[in-house]
């Protein structure tokens, strides 16, 4: 039955050779004017091609079953669509003549029941080759952890997270009920709905082709006659080599074989526990509320990162030794694949670099320690106590007041010296430690990149102590002045209700509260410079740590195979379809024997690459975690004030290093299931598989010939 607009839709595919012979069109018919084309027979008849696919001749030697390319094809049989370079021959209304001449790029199609047509040409993706097309981009990260970051609960950031999760729900929404109330607004058609069948079509038509074309010469074939007394005597002596090759392998592969693999998977699973131990170790907390050690330490966190891509491998790795169960067309483990060699081959790099890295440093490492040393004494103590030397000695010409600035200076010049004593005692050491991050750097560039983050933030520890000393002695000094500045105006803080109310004070005390006013706010710049010197002094290290993450972000993440493929073949990253119309004015008229078609339009379909932002995503998304939680106006207000800004939380900082990483990773026993679970076996004989000179035997070992 003809669709209602007479508008006939062809899917063609470009690599369909261009030549003058007669041919037999064959594919999809996905409904009465929707036809999916997938190959052409040359030098066979309509009704022998009919046929063969009725009885499943032209599907012979499939390396997995027909059945499978028929459900992901929506599909129960494949038909034939019409005929090529054939005008002379009578086909049925539904089917479809095509003139497919050498000299054209495009061919020319016409069909009885057809008002327009409209012919989608593509590129058939390889298989072999790992390319195929989607709708929607390939997700180079799993989609099973939650896009809201991690925060002390009852803490600011947190607020924040929730209600930009609100409004983004809410946003949601909107865009939902504005769906309804669009002009443009209408029904998916079933030629529309059918557009994620055709993909899958698309995706499987190249081995549906290599099939096609493989066993054609099996169409409308005479019965073959039995081996001669000469050939059966050839074939024996073949057979017996082949026999003792057989035998052999199976020797092999039934004995030598599981053996060998029964311990390697043992110890697999030994190193499975010793993992499992110290991953327990480095998330264990205290309290639910507490930091575990990989939270606290960024050579905790490398190893914790580390120790899940070990546990993930082996499932990874199992997953993917299922592709060879099934037709290279499905595309459900592609994504699966690029996400195990990007992490391969990010852990190989790292090691790569680390040993060139390692080896320099135990080479050299008393100069690199004496080096640190003079640094460390420079700047965190040097440098540091010429600083409160000069902000005790009215600094930049500002009148301080000089006892308090005699207390804060001496005070924080004591604990630097009892600091001093602690890096003299650890100098004679600092060679081995140094000689020890060179070691570790066996293990990745990153492990001393994270011993390092963790060494200077334990050398700072002092510094870190300061700012934290004189932000809560200006928070509480800014504080009170606040409040007194209140009662200047005869108001308080209603801390009930969260207001400002007027209220009447004694004459005692409002001159208690000016006397207090008054002697805080000449104290106050004296504290305003000490908190800035140490603020900026920790805004320095937090810097600098944050130049080391990134490095270590960079060697966990950064997506070097996706880019490696985006460069050698972007049709492995599909980042959906698009569709481009052609001028068809040229096309029209140019074979006066053949009958005129139909209007036509030429559309082509093409895969869109990933694009590189896409790739990118997760370091968009980092570097917007850190700008909302370092440069955000609530972080301004919070150093104004005095008030405490906490560092971001490692979770969030590390997102998108676990991005590849499933959020509950699977346990030992889980993991001992998918190594020693059997893979169904193929039915076949002990000749099945085995071929002498190209030629598949048959049960009895016999080969037939044709006449």
């Amino acid at each position: 039955m003809p669709e209602h607009d007479g508008l006939m839709r062809i899917f063609w595919p470009l690599d369909i050779p261009r030549s003058n012979s007669p041919g037999i069109i064959v594919g999809w018919r996905n409904s009465g004017l929707d036809v999916f084309v997938v190959a052409v027979l040359e030098d066979v008849d309509a009704r022998s091609v009919e046929n063969a696919l009725k009885v499943g001749t032209l599907f012979r030697n499939a390396s997995h079953p027909i059945e499978r390319i028929y459900t992901l094809c929506g599909q129960s049989a494949m038909h034939v669509l019409g005929l090529a370079n054939s005008p002379g021959v009578e086909v049925e209304n539904l089917q479809i003549h095509a003139t497919t001449p050498p000299n054209l790029k495009t061919p020319q199609i016409s069909c009885a029941r057809a008002a327009t047509i409209q012919i989608i040409m593509f590129d058939r993706p390889l298989p072999t080759r790992m390319q195929y097309i989607s709708l929607s981009p390939i997700s180079l990260a799993l989609g099973d952890k939650s896009e809201m970051a991690i925060h002390e609960p009852g803490s600011v950031d947190a607020e924040e997270e929730r209600e930009e999760m609100r409004n983004r729900q809410r946003t949601k929404k909107l865009v939902e009920k504005l769906k309804f109330h669009t002009v443009t607004n209408h029904r998916p058609s079933q030629k529309e709905l059918a557009l994620r069948r055709i993909v899958n079509q698309i995706n499987c038509s190249w081995e549906l082709h290599t099939l096609l074309q493989k066993n054609i010469s099996l169409v409308g074939r005479r019965s073959r006659r039995s081996l001669s007394v000469s050939e059966r005597v050839v074939e024996s002596a073949t057979t017996m080599r082949d026999f003792v090759l057989v035998a052999i392998w199976q020797i092999v592969t039934v004995y030598i074989y599981p053996i060998l693999r029964r311990g390697f998977v043992i110890g697999l699973l030994c190193h499975r526990v010793a993992a499992e131990a110290l991953l327990l170790v480095l998330e264990w907390r205290a309290k639910p509320d507490y930091a575990a050690l990989k939270d606290i330490s960024a050579t905790a966190q490398q190893v914790e990162i580390r120790l899940q891509q070990f546990c993930f491998w082996p499932h990874q790795y199992v997953t993917l030794r299922k592709r060879k169960d099934d037709w290279q067309s499905v595309t459900d483990s592609h994504p699966e694949y690029i996400r195990f060699y990007q992490s391969l081959w990010l852990v190989l790099n790292d090691i790569i670099i680390g040993i060139a890295l390692g080896s320099y440093i135990i080479d050299h490492h008393e100069f690199l320690a004496e080096r640190i040393s003079e640094i460390l004494s420079l700047y965190s103590i040097a440098a540091l106590q010429r600083t409160i030397a000069w902000l005790m000695d009215w600094p930049a010409g500002l009148k301080l007041n000089n006892e308090l600035a005699a207390f804060l200076g001496d005070l924080f010049l004591w604990v630097i010296d009892h600091w001093s004593n602690c890096i003299e005692a650890l100098r004679p050491v600092l060679p081995h430690i140094i000689w020890f991050i060179g070691f570790s750097s066996f293990a990745g560039a990153s492990m001393p990149i994270a011993l390092f983050s963790d060494m200077l933030s334990i050398l700072t520890l002092h510094i870190y102590s300061f700012y934290l000393a004189s932000a809560r002695i200006f928070n509480w000094q800014y504080t009170i002045l606040l409040s007194l500045f209140q009662l200047f105006r005869g108001k308080k803080h209603n801390v009930l209700r969260k207001r400002i109310d007027s209220c009447d004070y004694d004459l005692d005390q409002l001159l208690l509260g000016t006397i207090l006013f008054t002697l805080l706010f000449f104290l106050l710049p004296t504290v305003v410079v000490f908190y800035l010197t140490f603020a900026c002094s920790r805004m320095a290290i937090i810097s600098l740590k944050a130049a080391l993450d990134t490095l270590l972000a960079c060697l966990n993440h950064f997506p070097l195979f996706a880019l490696m493929l985006r460069i050698k073949d972007s049709q492995r990253l599909p980042g959906g379809i698009c569709f481009e119309l052609r001028d068809t004015q040229q096309f029209s008229g140019l074979f006066p024997n053949v009958p005129t078609p139909p209007p036509t339009s030429y559309i082509f379909l093409k895969s869109v690459p990933l694009t590189f932002r896409a790739m990118f995503h997760q370091y968009f998304q980092l570097g917007h975690r850190i700008r909302k939680h370092y440069l955000s106006p609530r972080v301004l207000l919070c150093l104004a004030t005095g008030k405490f800004v906490p560092p971001i939380h490692r979770k969030n900082l590390y997102s998108l290093q676990y991005s590849m990483l499933p959020a509950r990773r699977a346990g030992i026993m889980d993991m001992w299931h998918a190594l020693t679970a059997q893979t169904p076996a193929k039915k076949s004989g002990l000749y099945d598989n085995l071929k002498m000179n190209g030629k598949r035997l048959n049960g009895s070992g016999r080969r037939h010939y044709g006449h």
